[in-house]
């Protein structure tokens, strides 16, 4: 989606009103990052919208970004709010071979995730129904306990997902499913993330000042 440069477009202010419901739908959409809105979009300060090419508005406080959104799809954190807060989303990781094509903007592809470096959340729940941390003898390099790689529910067809990277401390993308990942594991082919937001891309490198 932002392949390209992107020039900054104007700015305008986002209403209250708006601005709250904005914040509903953040701790709606991210539960995890419920005790942190009032750090992310403080109530006192004012969130702006700026409209960027292909329909695409992004919100910030002051210069800096913190969700964009396509038309009415789902709000999608910027990789930078991602990098603060890197445990408060649902997240899969590919293998390093497949570091290189996301990062240049292709699809992400199933046999990226479902390879031996590859990760998708688990789907268990224990006796109490909560889903389960992360197993710990898989926790190394650049893994993340408390279940952001590995544990987890199913995610969805649509729905917002941080694409991490094996061996890679920092997420490396994020975009929106357009296969839920129980499907993933079971065809192990196809598109599963496409015209997401990458390191290095237009969105990336967007000056916002």
């Amino acid at each position: 989606m932002f392949k390209k440069d992107i020039s900054p477009g104007s700015k305008s202010k986002v209403k209250s009103s708006v601005q709250r419901a904005i914040r509903t739908q953040i701790t709606t959409t991210y539960p995890l990052l419920t005790p942190f809105i009032d750090e992310i979009i403080p109530k006192k300060e004012q969130l702006d919208a700026m409209k960027i090419p292909d329909r695409v508005t992004l919100y910030l406080i002051g210069s800096t970004p913190l969700f964009f959104q396509h038309m009415t799809d789902a709000l999608l954190p910027h990789l930078k709010l991602v990098h603060r807060f890197p445990t408060c989303f649902p997240s899969i990781r590919i293998d390093r071979g497949a570091i290189r094509f996301v990062l240049s903007g292709a699809t992400l592809m199933a046999p990226g995730l479902t390879s031996t470096g590859g990760r998708l959340p688990n789907g268990n729940k224990d006796e109490e129904g909560v889903y389960g941390e992360t197993d710990k003898e898989e926790v190394g390099e650049g893994v993340r306990e408390g279940g952001g790689w590995y544990g987890g529910r199913e995610l969805e067809a649509g729905e917002p997902v941080v694409i991490c990277a094996e061996g890679k401390e920092e997420a490396c993308a994020v975009g929106l499913l357009s296969m839920g990942t129980k499907e993933v594991k079971e065809k192990g082919k196809g598109p599963v993330v496409e015209e997401g937001h990458y390191l290095g891309d237009g969105l990336w490198k967007l000056s916002t000042e």
